[in-house]
């Protein structure tokens, strides 16, 4: 009988996460153990590895916000998008609307991770289009470039935009500042190539969530350290500067990482930030300071538009605060956009994309809109 109700489980979370099952389906309590039963090390959030086989390629998917893992508020949003509706298109699945180049390499190397993904509109409204870059999360250790495909396509789509997805060394391959050099590499393979795409280089913006968060925060404050710049590439010669930021969520100061409760010992050797480090968070303050956004701000940095749960266990929402307040005093254009009841990502309210659409096109297109800064709640309220 244990075995009968297991594969029922089974069948029923495979459903699920595949969003072939019925409404009623959503209701049951049976997916919430399912979860619990996958998550192996009880961190509450799910790795590929940790799913069975044959849900994996779905993984994708179901990690809205790309960080290389699925929370409980991810399969939660997954379940409410899933009612009603019959079998999802592939994961990955493109638009005929818009043409990928992929795993472009932009370091002059043979290594996987040094790829970047392009996204391209069939009919462009311009000669030369503002480019979108999706950095990916997953705590440097985990998480690829495949993901980043839906935070672009919706721009790319409407032929006002181009699109990029950056793969770039994880903490198992090398340690900092390994993974700022690859993205400073592929934003200086961009610019070298813009004219091949029909890109503009003077136009280019970049987002990521969680630890891609971090790194699109590094790319806009640390644009004119060149300490920090890396000779990856054929390129070395042009500069890394962007245009405006999108941060999700991103770790702004490691050193302070820890002084919040929350689901990781943020200074414990193993903590993501150790592992991305090569050492302990606080054994290692100097190299902990140089890979942190906030201690390269100056009045030169670009617009940022900052995104954070009040209620994140992971990154603590203070992170953002602080960064938030030191982008101000140095006279950067700063929004934060405090999600009450927001965890982790996984949000669900349209109206934080709208702002992110608002930004973008204020400060990609030159259209003239206010970003209100005023918080929102993770998920949309019907009247």
């Amino acid at each position: 009988m244990k075995s009968v109700h297991w594969l029922k489980l089974f069948g029923l979370t495979l459903g699920i996460l595949c969003g072939v099952l019925p409404d009623p389906v959503l209701a049951q309590p049976d997916a919430q153990t399912i979860f619990k039963r996958w998550d192996k090390n009880g961190d509450g959030k799910l790795t590929r590895a940790e799913l069975p086989e044959a849900l994996r390629p779905r993984f994708q998917t179901v990690d809205a916000d790309g960080d290389g893992f699925i929370s409980p508020q991810e399969h939660a949003t997954t379940l409410q998008r899933r009612r009603g509706q019959g079998q999802a298109p592939a994961a990955g699945a493109i638009p005929e609307e818009v043409r990928v180049e992929r795993d472009l390499a932009y370091a002059g190397t043979d290594h996987a991770r040094q790829r970047l993904d392009l996204y391209l509109p069939r009919d462009a409204t311009a000669e030369k289009l503002p480019l979108v870059v999706f950095i990916h999360g997953g705590g440097w250790r985990n998480g690829d470039k495949s993901g980043a495909g839906r935070q672009v396509l919706p721009y790319v789509r409407t032929g006002e935009f181009a699109g990029a997805s950056v793969g770039y060394r994880l903490s198992g391959d090398a340690t900092w500042p390994a993974q700022i050099h690859d993205c400073k590499a592929a934003i200086r393979w961009l610019k070298a190539h813009a004219d091949d795409y029909g890109i503009d280089a003077d136009r280019i913006a970049v987002m990521g969530s969680s630890a891609g968060g971090h790194l699109v925060a590094m790319l806009g404050t640390s644009g004119d350290v060149p300490e920090l710049a890396g000779d990856l590439g054929d390129a070395d010669d042009i500069g890394t500067t962007v245009t405006c930021v999108v941060d999700y969520y991103g770790p702004a100061n490691l050193l302070t990482m820890g002084d919040f409760p929350g689901k990781i010992d943020h200074n414990s050797p193993n903590s993501p930030e150790s592992l991305m480090l090569g050492g302990a968070v606080q054994e290692h303050p100097d190299r902990a300071r140089e890979a942190s956004p906030q201690t390269h701000v100056t009045a030169n940095d670009p617009p940022f538009l900052i995104i954070h749960g009040a209620d994140d266990e992971v990154v603590p929402f203070d992170q953002s605060v602080q960064f938030d307040k030191t982008l101000r005093a140095a006279g950067v254009p700063s929004l934060l956009i405090r999600v009450e009841g927001g965890g982790h990502g996984g949000f669900g309210n349209p109206e934080i994309e709208r702002r992110v659409e608002l930004f973008l096109r204020r400060h990609l297109l030159g259209d003239e809109v206010e970003i209100s800064d005023a918080p929102v709640s993770a998920r949309a309220t019907s009247r």
